[in-house]
């Protein structure tokens, strides 16, 4: 009975000791920004030899991590197998056996330094040519050598044995509000309905939501706050549009996986940190360019492309151009447009309108008093809310894309999110982005349930890249792939009768051809 109890002591106190460890020191946490990032302690730029002619790159763009990944476990990439560097593992007593079957002796400190500088390993063979070597300095290498010693048991921040932080940026003010505020209904409804079910692997889940406030200084502000503060494991469905490209580069730096429908309102930035579970704005334009040519025969246009004076918006339009022309589209133009100050552009066929539902009301108003009537096309997230405040003379020539339509939804996800809904005071307000929050936190339960009790960032996003016909019950089967982020890459076209206030679905969803 008292060895069991040791035993069990003992068990408690190294589950304790793992979900405590103890916090990096200086040189260990040096070590990791070099892992991770390929930067020295020093500021001074890190060089790296890639291939047999020995070409100089910068380490920033080829980190460890890149390849051997956050855990130090070896990912493939590009048909190539890294290994396993861990502390552990290279200095086993044992010795190692590479995957072409060579034997090798354990690795010590100096190995290790000759293996990432010379690359040699152990037994002073080379390693694969594709393995970079290093231009370090003594105590770059001390530090990259101490942190390789921690990686193991370097927890990632917001996992502790009994919690599972996350972190979302919502605006509470200003235009984009009460989308903020459906979307943390959603989260919060679906944090409290995984909690109430045990969590995941036990973990409780704990969601912090930061307001990103009025700029991109603002927003910057706050999303260091959840990651260097906070210390969020994860980013969930935020919105917060001035980030832009500032997001992935502050995301990738910290090893933060992020799931959420961020392309929806504009282009947004490739990332292997990000995975999104709607089509984006850019496909959803690609699926309206695609019906409008194969049903409606407008190749001969002439064509017009209008978006507000908008980064994201130009980007996505400039998209959608290329996108035409490439397409065998005839006399496509590109123009910024404010419906209360610009010219009313007229003379065309068919028009794709980037922008506000209300600007698009006007937008429509003012081409029918003109006497103009072309095909108009839009992102259905984008318009909707406004969408029978058209002219009637539209009816059936205005044709949206949306990612999901009823149809879609299952029995068991029509009944999962009308609960949410009720739980949470919440209508039909905004249903792609309540779809895409909600698909965003199932795609987070089942990453973080497949990356089992020992998880981390980088089992997370593995995870997630192995989803493949991921059934939500409110949209399309998802899959994600090494190469690919979206889970949904088309959408199902619709019109709708005006006088009716009826929507009439005419082509349902397909993938594009065009994937990013």
């Amino acid at each position: 009975m008292n060895i069991a109890l040791v035993l069990g002591l003992l068990l408690i106190g190294g589950i304790n000791l793992a979900a405590n460890a103890l916090p990096l020191s200086p040189s260990e946490s040096a070590g990791k920004r070099l892992y991770r990032e390929g930067v020295s302690a020093s500021g001074e730029p890190i060089m790296a030899r890639v291939g047999a002619a020995g070409m100089l790159l910068p380490a920033t763009s080829l980190p460890c991590a890149n390849c051997h990944g956050a855990d130090a476990q070896g990912r493939p990439e590009g048909g190539v197998r890294p290994p396993d560097i861990s502390w552990s593992r290279l200095s086993s007593s044992y010795g190692q056996q590479q995957i072409n079957g060579r034997n090798y002796p354990a690795y010590t400190e100096a190995a290790l330094a000759r293996a990432i500088q010379e690359g040699r390993d152990s037994a002073n063979n080379r390693l694969d040519p594709a393995m970079p070597r290093f231009v370090l300095s003594m105590n770059d290498q001390r530090n990259l050598t101490a942190y390789l010693k921690r990686v193991a048991d370097d927890r990632d921040p917001g996992l502790t044995a009994d919690s599972l932080h996350l972190g979302t940026l919502l605006p509470r003010q200003g235009p984009l509000s009460t989308e903020g505020a459906t979307v943390a209904a959603v989260l919060k409804g679906s944090v409290a309905r995984i909690n109430e079910a045990g969590g995941i692997h036990g973990r409780q889940l704990r969601l912090t939501i930061l307001d990103p406030g009025p700029d991109r200084a603002s927003a910057k502000q706050a999303l260091d706050r959840l990651i260097e503060q906070e210390q969020v494991f994860a980013l969930i469905a935020p919105l917060a549009p001035a980030l832009d490209a500032e997001l992935v580069t502050r995301l990738e730096r910290a090893g933060i996986p992020l799931i959420g429908p961020l392309s929806l309102q504009g282009m947004a930035p490739a990332s292997r940190q990000i995975f999104e579970p709607l089509s984006g704005l850019r496909e959803q334009l690609i699926a309206l360019a695609d019906y409008g040519a194969a049903n409606l025969r407008l190749l001969q246009g002439p064509t017009l492309i209008v978006y507000p004076d908008e980064p994201s918006q130009q980007e996505a339009a400039q998209h959608l151009g290329q996108y035409l022309h490439d397409h065998a589209w005839q006399q496509v133009r590109l123009q910024a447009y404010n419906s209360a100050q610009d010219e009313l552009p007229l003379g065309s066929r068919s028009v794709f309108y980037l922008g506000s539902g209300v600007g698009f009301s006007r937008f429509a108003e003012r081409l029918q008093t003109a006497g103009q009537v072309p095909y108009l096309f839009a992102a259905s997230n984008q318009v909707a809310g406004d969408l029978f405040q058209l002219p009637s003379g539209f009816s059936r020539r205005v044709f949206l894309a949306y990612p999901f339509v009823p149809s879609d939804w299952t029995l068991a996800g029509r009944l999962a999110l009308t609960q949410l809904r009720e739980h949470q005071g919440l209508g039909g307000e905004h249903a792609v982005l309540q779809v895409g929050a909600y698909s965003s936190m199932l795609l987070l339960s089942e990453g973080m349930k497949q990356a089992g009790r020992d998880a981390s960032r980088e089992k997370l996003i593995s995870a997630l890249e192995g989803l493949h016909d991921f059934d939500t019950g409110l949209t399309p089967l998802l899959s994600f792939g090494p190469g690919r982020r979206l889970g949904l890459s088309g959408a199902h076209i619709v019109t709708v009768d005006l006088p009716d206030q009826r929507f009439f679905l005419v082509a349902p969803y397909k993938p594009i051809a065009v994937t990013p």
